[in-house]
Order: structure tokens, then sequence, then C-alpha cells
């Protein structure tokens, strides 16, 4: 009792020091549009690396396009529900994916801005309950009679998907021009291939690439550059200082994130500060403590007067409404080192590591 009093105490204490850390006006923040919730979904890996692709087009172009998110999600089930059958249910499948997925999408499918597919009724958020719930529900089926056939099960799936995301356009009007979902993105001048993906696991060798090993990567990538938890760390704020947002993804469970004050650190009684270390990372991501829960999209960096990094996050997810900053946290770079998974972002962000590991 009177040792759950004191953690009480000391996590009052902690994040009552931290109201000043959540104020906009401090960061050094890159332009990007403005946050979408991204409702009653587990779709953040799309809503994260949409809000990176819209950060690029402002980037290099000067043009606000707002994108479909669900474009993408429409496709990534179709994928994956076909993938499912070829392997005989053997690929995992839910709401979940990775932040690189939506590359993977658009080289294959596409883009489509938001104004010719919104993927919702206008008056409404969204909510996948019932549409996940349905598509389990079919495949479980297709398997209890070993049904495996490709064809009708993905005829089954685009059922699902028109009836609560609705037929994405073929062909759509936008700003006076005619364009298919390929010509669209050839609009836009950005090339999948010039982003890049990066992980910090003592499991496999620093300076190459390898796979994430999580369920939503369901499709096995391993273009992962591997790199130490410090290079991690610089990559994310050099990047950023350079003018390259990025998408981050990680754990967002732990008692340190707090959605009224939008801050996101790690408390002493899970690692005392001055005790982080590779093998105390890799040891939370074995045990399951740290999981690829949630992705976000950090669009600006600030020092404190303790030489500290704070990184500004767009969060689509229901936490990141919740304080007065609505859709976006503000989390120490502690909470980076220890907690967060993997990264996406722009080549060119960052140079610093890929130069030395690419020779």
């Amino acid at each position: 009792m009177k040792r759950a009093f004191l953690l009480t105490v000391l996590l009052f204490a902690l994040f009552l020091n931290l109201r000043s850390q959540a104020d906009s006006s401090l960061y050094h923040a890159l332009p990007h549009l403005t946050p979408v919730s991204q409702g009653k979904t587990g779709t953040c890996w799309a809503f994260a690396a949409t809000s990176l692709i819209e950060s690029e087009i402002l980037r290099t172009s000067g043009r606000e396009v707002r994108l479909s998110v669900m474009f993408f999600v429409y496709h990534e089930y179709l994928d994956r529900v076909a993938a499912w059958a070829e392997k005989k249910g053997e690929v995992y499948v839910e709401e979940g994916s990775e932040s690189n997925g939506v590359l993977r999408l658009m080289k294959a499918h596409g883009a489509i801005p938001y104004a010719a597919f919104t993927g919702r009724d206008s008056t409404e958020t969204y909510d996948h309950s019932a549409l996940i719930r349905e598509l389990l529900e079919m495949l479980e089926k297709a398997k209890a009679k070993q049904a495996f056939n490709q064809e009708k099960i993905v005829k089954k799936a685009r059922a699902i998907l028109n009836k609560y995301i609705g037929i994405p356009p073929e062909t759509f009007l936008y700003e006076g021009v005619t364009y298919t979902p390929q010509s669209f993105m050839q609009s836009l001048g950005i090339r999948p291939n010039d982003y890049f993906s990066f992980m910090s696991t003592t499991s496999l060798p620093y300076n190459q690439m390898g796979e994430l090993v999580e369920p939503d990567n369901w499709w096995h990538n391993a273009d992962y550059y591997n790199v130490t938890p410090d290079e991690f760390l610089l990559i994310l704020r050099e990047s950023i200082q350079k003018g390259f947002s990025v998408c981050i993804c990680g754990d967002v469970s732990e008692p340190g994130l707090n959605a009224e004050l939008e801050t996101g650190v790690i408390v002493p009684y899970d690692l005392p500060e001055g005790y982080f270390s590779a093998e105390a990372r890799e040891l939370r991501m074995k045990n399951g403590s740290t999981t690829d829960d949630h992705c976000m999209h950090a669009v600006g960096v600030w020092q404190d007067e303790d030489g500290k990094y704070w990184f500004m996050v767009k969060d689509s997810g229901r936490g990141g409404f919740k304080g007065k900053h609505t859709g976006y946290r503000f989390i120490r770079e502690d909470y980076i080192k220890l907690k967060m998974m993997n990264l996406l972002l722009y080549k060119y962000g960052a140079s610093t590591v890929l130069d030395r590991i690419i020779k």
C-alpha cells in the first residue's frame, strides 16, 4: 500500500514538471497538414505514413494535398487477404500494419486525394469495428472448410470493404484534371524507393538490413537498416533538423505516456536515468513489454535546458486528441530510445548514418 502511494506521488511530481514541455511554440516544427483522427480503427500505420507523404509533397512542391488514407487501407486488406489465401491461412490478418506498407501500396496501386475518396460517410468518424469482425469471420469460415480459392476469397473481402469503406474510383477529377490512381501518384513527384526504414535490435548485426520481426510486418519486409540505439535517435533528430519529418512506430502503452499532459517519458521505476542500454531495450522487445502497437508522425524537435531532446509528433490515435494540442504529443528522447521500434523517412534525413553504412 505504501509502495503504491509512493509511486503515485512520484508520478504526480514527474508529470507536474512536464506540463511546460507540451508547448508547441518551443519546437522547431516542419510544415505539415493538420492532424486527422483515425477514429475507431487500428490503421495508425496508414494515417502516419500518409501524413509523412503529405508533408513530403508540401516540402518538395509547396502543394497542400490531402490524400485518401482509406485508399491505402482498402488495398492493404485486399493484398493481405490474397496472400492469406495463397498461404492457406498462414498470413496474419488484422487492422495493424507497418508504415512502409504505404510505399508498397503506392507502387502497386497509386494514390488518390481525399476529396475523391473519403472512405466514410462525411458525417461520421472512422469506425472499422464491424468491418474487421466481418472480414475475420469470413476468413475463419474459409479456413475451417479448407476453402482457399484466392479469387473467391478476395471477391468476398472486396464486397465487405465496398460495404464499409466504399469503392475507390478508377478515374477522378482533381483540380480540373482527370487522373487514375497511378497517374495521380506520378503527379505528386514522390518516389517510394527514396524512403528508408530503420530499426534497432541486438538480435541482428548492426549496419546491415534485416527483417523487423513483428506480426504487423506480415509480408516479411527485410529492408530495415539495423542501427544502434544512439544512431536510431540521431537519425530522428538530424532528419527533422535537416527538414525531413519522420514516421515513428513503437509502444504507447507505458505509464510515462500521458494523454492529458500530451507528454511521453520513461518513468524512473521502469528504467532509472543513466541505466539505458541496448540490452535493456532488447529485453523489453523480447518479453513483450515493448510492441509495435502504434505509428505516429514526428514533425518537430526541441532541446530543453537539461540538453534532452523532445519531439513533437502528430498522433491520429484517440490518445492524441485528449489534450489542448489536438492531434499532437510531445515525446522525450528517452522514450524514443527505449520504446520506439522503427523509423521511416526520406533518405537524406539519415545521411550521417547511411553514408557510413553504404560505401
